[in-house]
């Protein structure tokens, strides 16, 4: 009990300093109401003990920027980077389309012999390399049989007439035989090997193995023949990170169509399924008879041209280096007047398993649209001085938006973003140059997309009285 006095007088002292405190914070709503004098607005210029300029600081007008949540960010899926001053070259876009490279492409497969199919070891949508086995055949053919057994009865007259030279060179050493005798029978021996050369390049020419061929050679009949993917050299492909691997150098067809079933019989000369190279393919360019000059300059000088696909996303797939130019046709196309033009394009693949089996899904393919983009003229932007030159930015069509004669980006810091005018020097469909006069600098986290998006949320915002304010107190202190 005797504590009592001593606790009183400390609570009373806690009680008042919350109130005092309290009073404090928030002494700019009630002081103008229980004191109207003291409501006097600060003369220009004026400045709070913090250093703040509060004359003309409208926080209820501010209209020039928006504060978005984190996930109205990632709804509208904003590309938001620094700029970099750069060349640009007024561009021609011209339409393109994927197509596949005459003569290497598409491949058909034809049966070398008469046979019937027993077996067939690719179907459409397999992914299969160079000499990978297709189809089996049962042989039919009365000259395959005829080959192989003459192939085996010479190689037997060549050992026999082995066995005879050397007995004819042991009398000859003796001397009862003339030299002439033995140079006789190595002709003999000469003349069988070139037919039985002759004989195993035949039966290799209809598909035979050299395995198969040897095995003839020694007297046994091969009657199924291996149908295989057609062998060629690897495909040369540029060192580049977009290139493929090493491994897949090697040639791929993908099998799209199969001409014959289980059981049918085949004659030479047709057609067991269609192969498709699609590793190496063109971009044709459509361009019109005026614009011709422009290619035929760029094709000679190996201007590097960008080439843009609009189905895919950002990401998805490694940025494509430029290409050059590889020819120009010299036909024009009576119904549309114009002329195509020709791109190199490596393909890129993408690999899964598959019962077994690897399965490749490649990044192009023929019929796929471009946009071909033709640097035809450099864009040339003079300093106030009107002797050097500035680099302007280059922005994505989205990253600017309009309003009458102004002109908008705008800038992150934060989850609030601030809309900054700006000069536009030129545009076209997908592309915008902004002039680099300060209005954004180097350090600016500009948005390179959704403007107009941000935009009608900053109107929005303004409209409700809510984002107008777009002033963070919480990051001042007063």
């Amino acid at each position: 009990m005797r504590l009592r006095p001593l606790v009183t007088p400390a609570i009373t002292v806690v009680v008042l300093g919350t109130i005092g405190a309290v009073g404090y914070r928030t002494h700019e709503k009630w002081v103008p109401i229980v004191f109207p004098s003291k409501t006097a607005a600060p003369e220009s210029g004026a400045h709070d003990e913090g250093g703040h300029d509060h004359a003309g600081h409208d926080h209820g007008n501010r209209t020039d920027r928006v504060k978005l949540s984190p996930q109205a960010q990632k709804n509208l899926g904003l590309d938001v980077d620094t700029l970099t001053p750069e060349d640009y070259w007024r561009k021609l876009l011209i339409p393109g389309v994927v197509v596949d490279r005459p003569g290497e492409s598409d491949r058909s497969v034809t049966s070398k012999v008469a046979g019937v199919v027993i077996d067939i070891k690719a179907r459409p949508g397999d992914t299969v390399r160079a000499g990978a086995p297709l189809f089996t055949l049962q042989l039919a053919s009365e000259f395959i049989q005829a080959a192989q057994t003459d192939l085996a009865k010479t190689a037997r007259e060549i050992e026999f007439a082995i066995t005879k030279r050397d007995r004819v060179a042991n009398l000859v050493k003796q001397g009862t035989q003339p030299g002439a005798a033995l140079t006789e029978e190595e002709n003999q021996i000469k003349r069988l090997t070139v037919q039985l050369q002759a004989y195993r390049r035949q039966l290799q020419v209809f598909g035979l193995t050299s395995e198969q061929v040897t095995r003839a050679e020694k007297g046994e009949v091969i009657t199924e023949l291996v149908i295989a993917a057609p062998d060629r050299l690897p495909v040369p492909v540029p060192a580049s990170t977009n290139s493929p691997s090493p491994a897949l150098q090697v040639t791929l067809y993908e099998v799209q169509d199969l001409k014959v079933s289980l059981g049918d019989q085949v004659q030479v000369g047709q057609i067991l399924c269609q192969l498709a190279n699609h590793q190496q393919l063109f971009v044709e360019g459509r361009a019109f008879k005026s614009e011709a000059g422009a290619l035929a300059f760029a094709a000679e000088k190996k201007v590097p041209v960008r080439i843009e696909f609009a189905d895919e996303a950002n990401g998805e797939w490694p940025e494509l280096e430029p290409r050059t130019i590889h020819h120009l046709s010299n036909q024009v196309d009576t119904a549309t007047r114009t002329f195509a033009f020709y791109l190199p394009l490596e393909n890129q693949p993408r690999t899964f398993e598959r019962d077994g089996k690897t399965h490749f899904v490649w990044r192009f393919r023929p019929g796929q649209r471009v946009r071909i983009k033709l640097p035809v003229e450099r864009f040339v932007v003079l300093a106030p001085d009107g002797k050097s030159e500035v680099r302007p930015f280059v922005l994505p069509a989205g990253a600017v938006v309009r309003e009458g004669p102004e002109a908008f980006v705008f800038v992150q810091t934060g989850d609030v973003f601030v809309r900054k005018p700006v000069r536009v020097l030129h545009e076209n469909r997908t592309e915008t140059v902004i002039a680099n006069d300060g209005s954004v600098t180097e350090v600016d986290f500009v948005v390179k997309n959704q403007a107009a998006a941000i935009n009608r949320a900053l109107k929005a915002a303004a409209a409700g009285g809510e984002g107008g304010h777009g002033h963070d107190h919480a990051g001042h202190s007063h």
